[in-house]
């Protein structure tokens, strides 16, 4: 399976890029083609200039600025998203990908007076978060869990039909142990082989 990791933490040496790490370590020792785009490295920016907004409704133009991030999403068969929950959401760096690299006409057809939006990504048959929440769960979930909401609704509309999802957190992570932190690596490792696996 052809499998993009999309990262997104500023610091290497994080617990995040632990998880990472062993996100892509189990994927490629499950036997996937394994490309790993990590936004903070990579300097992306995730700033939508004026020009890129008066472009983004017009076919074509509004790749260019963002065409190799388009061309690994329309190359992966499975996403996985590794990245520190934040204010109950994404990082802004991540958002921000995902608001200039899911443009319309690529990934999904614009509605009209009397049809509605239909996605074209179809090439994507799962979608997993990893993720790591200083909140507790029932916190994150009386908050209603906006980032994850964005990403296994939002993008999961415009993957296949019948898309998996794979959502993988560890809770109160401002107050997590060495043993709390091994425990969901190993989960985290255990989960991602047997959820690309199938």
């Amino acid at each position: 399976m052809r499998v993009l990791v999309v990262f997104s933490h500023p610091c290497q040496e994080s617990y995040n890029a632990a998880i990472c790490k062993a996100v892509v370590e189990t994927l490629e020792e499950s036997g996937h083609e394994v490309r790993l785009t990590d936004l903070y490295a990579r300097e992306f920016d995730p700033v939508m200039s004026a020009q890129e907004r008066r472009s983004y409704h017009t076919p074509q133009l509004n790749t260019v600025p963002i065409a190799d991030d388009l061309a690994d999403i329309k190359w992966c068969e499975a996403l996985v998203f590794v990245y520190p929950t934040w204010w109950f959401s994404q990082p802004a760096m991540l958002k921000g990908w995902l608001e200039r690299v899911w443009v319309p006409y690529e990934t999904f057809e614009m509605p009209t007076e009397t049809e509605p939006m239909r996605p074209k990504m179809h090439n994507i048959s799962r979608i997993a978060i990893v993720t790591t929440c200083g909140a507790s769960w029932w916190i994150s979930k009386l908050i209603g869990e906006p980032g994850r909401k964005i990403i296994l609704r939002g993008i999961k509309f415009l993957a296949k039909p019948g898309c998996k999802t794979l959502f993988l957190a560890h809770y109160k992570m401002d107050t997590s142990t060495q043993s709390s932190r091994e425990r969901y690596l190993a989960k985290v490792r255990s989960r991602i082989a047997a959820f690309t696996g199938k």
